[in-house]
């Protein structure tokens, strides 16, 4: 069930389905408007005639909890989702029916854990958020290098690094999401390094996971690296993931395990400067986010909810995540997941839509180290699975695993 469908990345959640849905896949178009539905499945072609469409109000708690019962997964591009979220969540884990979505939004993931880890955990039911470009390639990059660094050496993985490099725009509702986020004064939470972690499980060292706000030069890479603007989001979804496999008794992570993350700008003098120039910029973009002011004008001049970049630039578009993983005995092992596409559209549509399938997929090939349900991280819910399927979709996944 693709709830949501009509939105900017809902559409191209549509568009990949009618081309690349597997044969005898039952699947349909949920939202709030038929008409609009159907506007959406005539314009993907053909491959989206069979599709079913389903109308269901954000609000509408009946029509989620029947779209719920009918469905075996879910998937949500509807945000904001600490706006919009909430009821179809609830009628998930009440039908146990699989859930994903592309939301960026952890304060509203902590509260969903609060809520429904225990009862999602005790029945199975897999709850993923942040299976988009947050945090997928975050998330299953780190995993994957540890899960490496221990199955060639014996030994946990202490310390994960990353650094992006992307070329893409923004939608609409992305910025939505984060324009609340900040309008719901949820500021402090966002600066809470361990905000997705289970209680009494933060590593030791805590200054050592703080976010990171200058530039540093990072000798594995041979390149300087500046603050990401999304290393907020993914840190934390990295940080859960090594929690709840420490806690299933996964020795993959070690029990100190630190993860950050950076943009990657360049190389020698100019990097150093530009490098500089970001760092400042980040930090300056991130204060007058608390302003309302602020707020209002990006509000007048980004694009509305439902908007984005044209489809010849997000074709142009394209991301390149690197990792390098270390033990503390010292083995490095380097990492990679790379794609072409607008990171926050195309990638994020194909990282979400193969999320979900991996969901429709038989059972026994999803990981289960971390338990088979709860509301979970795409690391410890999909695993192996995702990055096979990504790997068959184009992307450039490093290492692949055993």
């Amino acid at each position: 069930m693709l709830y949501g469908a009509t939105g900017f990345v809902g559409r191209q959640t549509v568009a990949r389905f009618a081309a690349h849905a597997p044969r005898g896949l039952r699947w349909a178009l949920a939202g709030r408007s038929a008409e609009r539905l159907e506007r959406v499945r005539a314009a993907c072609g053909p491959g989206a005639a069979r599709a079913g469409i389903v109308v269901a109000d954000a609000g509408d708690t009946a029509a989620l909890d029947a779209l719920a019962a009918d469905a075996r997964v879910v998937l949500s591009t509807a945000g904001p989702f600490a706006l919009h979220g909430d009821a179809l969540v609830d009628a998930c884990v009440a039908r146990r029916t699989h859930y994903v979505d592309i939301t960026g939004e952890t304060p509203w993931v902590r509260r969903l854990i609060d809520r429904h880890h225990a009862r999602a955990a005790a029945e199975g039911t897999r709850i993923v958020p942040c299976c988009g470009f947050d945090s997928v390639p975050s998330d299953l990059g780190a995993w994957l290098v540890a899960s490496a660094i221990r199955a060639r050496h014996d030994t946990p993985c202490v310390e994960v690094r990353a650094a992006f490099s992307l070329r893409g725009g923004l939608n609409g509702g992305t910025l939505a999401s984060a324009l609340n986020l900040m309008d719901a004064g949820e500021a402090g939470r966002l600066a809470d390094v361990f905000l997705l972690n289970p209680p009494g499980t933060a590593p030791r060292g805590g200054a050592a996971h703080g976010d990171p706000a200058l530039p540093v030069h990072d000798p594995d890479l041979d390149a300087w690296l500046a603050p990401f603007v999304m290393a907020p989001v993914n840190t934390r979804v990295v940080r859960r993931s090594a929690a709840l496999l420490a806690a299933a008794g996964d020795p993959v992570y070690d029990r100190d395990f630190r993860y950050q993350e950076y943009l990657r700008v360049g190389r020698g003098r100019a990097g150093a400067i530009a490098a500089g120039g970001l760092a400042l910029g980040v930090g300056a973009g991130r204060a007058s986010m608390r302003l309302a002011a602020a707020r209002a004008l990006v509000r007048r001049m980004a694009p509305a909810p439902g908007e984005g970049p044209s489809e010849a630039s997000m074709d142009g578009g394209a991301f390149r995540c690197e990792l390098v993983g270390r033990s503390r005995d010292g083995h490095v092992l380097r990492g990679r997941i790379a794609g072409r596409g607008d990171p926050g559209n195309r990638a994020t549509t194909v990282f979400v839509c193969e999320a979900a399938l991996a969901l429709a997929g038989p059972a026994d090939a999803l990981p289960r180290d971390a338990g088979a349900g709860g509301v979970l991280t795409p690391a410890t819910a999909l695993g192996d699975a995702l990055a096979r399927r990504l790997a068959a979709a184009g992307m450039t996944v490093e290492p692949m695993p055993a």
